[in-house]
C-alpha cells in the first residue's frame, strides 16, 4: 500500500511516528512563522494602521469576514495533493493569524510596557497544549463526541462576537473563559482525529489544524490576562 493511500490508524508504528513527528515539526515551525511575521508587522505596520483596524465595528467584522475566507481557502490548500500548494495553505494562514492579530498583540505590548504579557499568554497556552495533547496519546478515550460540542460552541461564539461587534457590547471575561473551554476542545478533537481520521501524507493539513486550535487557545488566553490589568 502506497503512502499517500495509508490511515495513521492501520499504519506500522515507525510510520505513525513519522507522521506525529512531521505534523508537530511543522506546527512548531508555523509558530516561530507566526512569531517572526508578527514581528516584522509590529515594527513596520504604522500605528494609525493598526488603530484604525480596530476604530470601527464595520472594518472589525470586515476583517473577521476576511479571516474566513481565508481560512477556508488556507484549509483546502493545505489538504491538496500537491505538496506546494499544502505549504502555501499553511504560510498563508499564518500570515492571516498575524494580520489578525496584530492590534492585539500590539495594545498587550503596550499594557505591559514590553512583551511581558504576551510571553506569559504564550507560556500558559504551551503548558495547557502539552497537557491536553498528552490526554489524547496517553488514555484511550475518544474525543469525537467533542466535534458537536465544538460545532455548536463555535456558531454561538461567532453570533456572539458579531453581535458584539455591531452593536458595541463587550463579551466579558467570562466569554473569553467560555472561549478557552471551547478552544481546548477543539485540541482535544483536533489531536484525536490526527491518530484516526488522517493518512499518513497528510501531516502539513493536520498540522494547520492544531496550529488554528492552538492560536485560538492563545488568543483568550491573551484577552483574559489583559482584562485584569
Amino acid at each position: 500500500m502506497e503512502e499517500h493511500n495509508m490511515m495513521v490508524i492501520d499504519a506500522p508504528d515507525f510510520e505513525k511516528a513519522a507522521f506525529y513527528r512531521k505534523t508537530y515539526l511543522h506546527v512548531a515551525l508555523a509558530l516561530l512563522a507566526f512569531i517572526g511575521v508578527e514581528s516584522i508587522l509590529l515594527v513596520t505596520v504604522p500605528g494609525d494602521v493598526i488603530l484604525w483596524m480596530i476604530s470601527g465595528k464595520f472594518i472589525w467584522l470586515f476583517l473577521i469576514g476576511l479571516f474566513w475566507l481565508g481560512s477556508t481557502v488556507s484549509d483546502k490548500l493545505a489538504f491538496d495533493p500537491s505538496r506546494e500548494k499544502q505549504y502555501l495553505g499553511l504560510g498563508f494562514y499564518v500570515l492571516l493569524e498575524a494580520i489578525i492579530f496584530l492590534p492585539m498583540i500590539a495594545i498587550a505590548t503596550a499594557y505591559s510596557g514590553g512583551g511581558d504579557l504576551v510571553m506569559q499568554a504564550a507560556i500558559i497556552t504551551l503548558f495547557m497544549f502539552t497537557g491536553l495533547t498528552a490526554v489524547v496519546f496517553f488514555t484511550k478515550t475518544d474525543f469525537s463526541f467533542l466535534r458537536t460540542v465544538i460545532v455548536v460552541g463555535g456558531l454561538v461564539s461567532l453570533g456572539t462576537i458579531v453581535a458584539g461587534a455591531i452593536f458595541g457590547f463587550d463579551l466579558g471575561l467570562w466569554f473569553s473563559v467560555g472561549m478557552v473551554v471551547l478552544a481546548s476542545a477543539s485540541i482535544l478533537y483536533q489531536t484525536d482525529r490526527i491518530k484516526s481520521q488522517y493518512n499518513t501524507s497528510q501531516y502539513v493539513g493536520a498540522s494547520l489544524q492544531i496550529f488554528a486550535s492552538v492560536m485560538l487557545l492563545f488568543w483568550y488566553i491573551l484577552r483574559i490576562l489583559m482584562s485584569r490589568k
